[in-house]
């Protein structure tokens, strides 16, 4: 059920959650100091995108493409098929 891929997938995704909910918190505090930043709630943010993110891996894992933590297929759809060419039923263009 859990593969290599999938938890690297899975591992990337929590990641750039973190990295968002922590740019989120300090862009919602308006000005960034590091050194009179709150880390521990900054880090508490970052943990909590973190495991939402690592969460919502695994219930996609029900809904999604085999072994991928994501609902979204990637592989592409096939190619549209030409119609073929209906003879026409004009007694005028007929040969």
């Amino acid at each position: 059920m859990f593969t290599t891929t999938f938890w690297k997938q899975a591992a990337e995704r929590a990641v750039k959650s973190a990295a968002q909910a922590l740019l989120g918190l300090w862009a919602l505090d308006g000005w960034f100091d590091v050194l009179t930043a709150d880390w521990p709630m900054a880090g508490g943010v970052a943990l909590g995108g973190a495991v939402l993110s690592l969460l919502t891996s695994l219930v996609s894992l029900a809904g999604g493409p085999e072994q991928s933590p994501s609902l979204v297929s990637t592989t592409p759809p096939a190619a549209p098929v030409e119609p073929t060419a209906r003879p026409s039923r004009d007694p005028h263009t007929a040969r």
